[in-house]
């Protein structure tokens, strides 16, 4: 399966980027580091945000076929960069915050973990990224 996105750049280091199914936009902008603005995600920003939510994604995608209910379960990644040996991801801390009650089932807890660990996102991170997961039921 392909989707198209398209992107236009609007001038001082802003990008506006239309996911092609949808027609949703969302803005960049290049952080202050980088001699951005600082106004928007990132580029790298949106790298790790799509990290936590295909996490989330997968965890429901899962929950749902056991019918457990997460709602309230939280995502929180700590994107760290490096210069060295070029300007790029150096780590994504992932802590998953399970919401109290919903996975009681030390099975079903490492089922969860395990899924979420293989989320596309994930599994398409260069080797070189650190990229833990971690997880914290309430």
């Amino acid at each position: 399966m392909s989707v198209q996105i398209d992107a236009t750049y609007l001038g001082e280091l802003s990008v506006r980027a239309t996911h092609g199914p949808s027609g949703n936009e969302l803005l960049t902008d290049a952080p202050t580091d980088n001699g951005g603005n600082g106004t928007s995600f990132s580029p790298t920003d949106l790298v790790a945000s799509a990290l936590g939510t295909c996490v989330l994604t997968i965890i429901g995608l899962v929950a749902d076929r056991h019918a457990l209910d997460m709602r309230g379960t939280k995502v929180r990644v700590i994107k760290n960069m490096t210069n060295q040996p070029v300007r790029r991801i150096a780590s994504l801390t992932t802590v998953v915050t399970v919401a109290a009650g919903s996975v009681t089932d030390a099975e079903m807890r490492k089922r969860l973990e395990a899924a979420a660990r293989k989320c596309p996102v994930h599994q398409s991170l260069h080797a070189e990224i650190d990229a833990p997961i971690e997880f914290i039921y309430e």
